[in-house]
């Protein structure tokens, strides 16, 4: 756990962590921060108490201590967002200080007692409320409900402007000792880009319309810092972030054309024949690729490609008459993100009987993601000369 100063009367507490997945499903390969902030006026609050890796509590007290400040001294705990990562310093604080004031959404409180036996001394804020620490300091509370749970919320420190924005404007990620966005390379900003996308498609994809809703309240925000629940924090160009948020909910619907996706699984080496094909035809297209194998790929690296790409190509064998299960599985998720409005093109190899292809026309029906689909290709065996032609005029017709 690391401590540092934000801005003014403003501190972060954040842990790293690593080899681990994120909420038990999605790989973290480039790690991920978990974020608290203490807010100092004449009271103090602390901001989204994140969960006990690091040695908390003693590194958390230590750490504390080098700020004056005792966990005693915390007046408050905010919570954005009732999810453990966001929440679990409650247990240690109720040991040391059990009169400290929970403040939260109604949502949330709901949630206190089943997580954390906690009934009493909550203040339960509504969009707009507001909550005066002295000294200057005080804390604007914006709903953000189902973004990505119920309870949502983000925090405003007015004086300086800095947005507590608990998941949103979030991203996967770590840099060892690099908390802040004006000390990243240009090489940091895209990683952290990238790494934003996958989060965004991992963690919040799937309730983009509620973002959306959301997002537009930043309109009617002056915001000078974003401190997000994980990533970095940026203070230097927040509209950074906000830019790359505002495409991340536009390209559920509205994806990028010049982008192209393809997935795919094999079993005895057919099928991928046939994606090696493919590839070579893509390349004469102004066009990016990214390719997936599974189930070898994460399904949380296939997301994030995904959301951002127009173009999806599927290239799976019938498996005991129906699709290729790894394959199955990553499209019914990518469905459940609701992975809007691409256009789609299928191919995939057959033994004895067919069958992938009614079952993938009955999930596209099922999940109701509107992606259209030009003619697909299937081929007994390995794909002929005759199939290979198919593919060149269905790929056309994918790039048109």
């Amino acid at each position: 756990m690391e401590i540092s100063h934000v801005t003014k009367d403003i501190h972060q507490l954040s842990v790293t962590v690593r080899d681990m997945l994120f909420e038990g499903i999605w790989e973290i390969p480039k790690g991920v921060t978990l974020n608290s902030y203490i807010v100092k006026g004449e009271k103090t609050a602390l901001i989204d108490g994140v969960c006990g890796w690091d040695g908390v509590p003693e590194s958390f007290f230590g750490l504390m201590e080098q700020l004056n400040i005792h966990v005693r001294d915390v007046d408050y705990l905010i919570i954005n967002h009732m999810e453990p990562d966001h929440s679990g310093w409650i247990e240690q604080l109720s040991n040391i200080r059990p009169d400290f004031k929970i403040v939260c959404t109604k949502a949330s409180e709901q949630l206190l007692s089943a997580f954390y036996g906690r009934s009493e001394n909550i203040i339960v804020v509504k969009d707009g409320d507001t909550l005066d620490l002295g000294g200057g300091k005080v804390l604007r509370f914006i709903t953000m409900p189902n973004v990505h749970w119920p309870d949502t919320m983000m925090t405003l420190e007015e004086e300086t402007g800095t947005l507590f924005s608990c998941d949103i404007f979030g991203t996967f990620g770590a840099i060892d000792n690099v908390r802040y966005d004006e000390q990243l390379s240009a090489e940091d900003i895209a990683m952290f880009e990238e790494e934003g996308l996958r989060y965004y498609s991992n963690i919040v994809g799937a309730f983009t319309s509620f973002a959306r809703k959301g997002f537009a309240k930043m309109d009617n925000i002056e915001v000078k810092v974003i401190a997000p629940g994980h990533g970095i924090v940026w203070r230097e160009n927040p509209q950074k972030i906000i830019d790359d948020y505002a495409d991340f909910i536009r390209w559920q619907e509205e994806p990028r054309t010049d982008r192209v996706t393809v997935i795919y699984g094999s079993m005895y080496g057919m099928t991928e024949k046939a994606v090696a094909y493919v590839l070579e035809k893509l390349e004469d297209y102004p066009v990016t690729v990214n390719v997936h194998k599974v189930p070898e790929t994460s399904w949380g690296t296939i997301l994030g490609d995904v959301w951002s790409a127009g173009k999806v190509i599927l290239a799976m064998p019938t498996y005991e008459m129906k699709m290729f299960p790894p394959m199955a599985a990553v499209l019914e998720e990518i469905g459940k993100k609701k992975v809007l409005n691409r256009k789609v093109f299928r191919m995939g190899s057959y033994g004895w009987s067919g069958g992938a292809q009614k079952e993938l026309d009955h999930m596209m029906e099922e999940l109701k993601v509107n992606w259209t689909f030009v003619e697909p290709v299937e081929f007994k065996g390995k794909a002929t000369e005759d199939d290979f032609r198919a593919i060149d005029a269905s790929i056309e017709a994918l790039m048109v």
